[in-house]
């Protein structure tokens, strides 16, 4: 019986070391991974990147080669508009190395989520970002394999190849998160 409870206690540990650590959530294609291509529609943002609002296309596809960090989000509250101002800088700061940032915003209401996309414009003054809704809006692009669970996935990458990926859950999109996900686009440029 001892033993019983040690081990179930053991279990218990780890399970909350695992948690804490942050390995639980996985979301989206990982290093390695090739981003492949997924239709979406221009809502806001960006109006020197060529795309009028209201366009249909793919944006992985037409920035090509391109250095890129795609956020995937479900909720536009929160950090989300302090993630998109630190975007905006990078790809300002990483103009000559064609550093470009596109958000994807994912739900079920496609219309809500295009007035969100204008509200988080306007609240993280991008100038440089363009805010899109997939046409798989409600779980994201199956391709990419996102997570749920997950409300704000990062892909960083380059040449279509993931370099890095942040995967967060509910409530950790955070100063600190987003300093990481910053620091990670020196990744993906030379």
């Amino acid at each position: 019986m001892k033993t019983s409870v040690s081990a179930v206690l053991a279990c218990v540990v780890l399970c909350a070391a695992t948690l804490a650590r942050g390995d639980a959530l996985k979301s989206g294609l990982q290093q390695g991974e090739h981003v492949g291509a997924f239709i979406v529609e221009k809502c806001a943002g960006n109006a020197e990147d060529g795309v009028p609002q209201g366009e249909k296309l793919c944006y992985r596809c037409m920035l090509g080669s391109r250095p890129v960090v795609a956020v995937f989000a479900r909720d536009v509250n929160g950090k989300l508009a302090s993630l998109v101002k630190q975007l905006d800088q990078a790809v300002a700061q990483n103009s000559q190395q064609k550093l470009a940032s596109f958000v994807n915003l994912l739900g079920s209401d496609p219309q809500q989520l295009k007035s969100a996309a204008q509200s988080l414009i306007d609240s993280s003054q991008a100038k440089n970002v363009a805010v899109v809704v997939p046409r798989e809006h409600e779980k994201g692009p199956d391709n990419l394999k996102l997570n749920p669970d997950a409300e704000v996935t990062v892909l960083i990458y380059r040449d279509g190849q993931v370099e890095a990926n942040h995967a967060l859950a509910p409530g950790q999109l955070d100063d600190a998160a987003i300093a990481r996900i910053v620091k990670d686009t020196g990744r993906i440029l030379k």
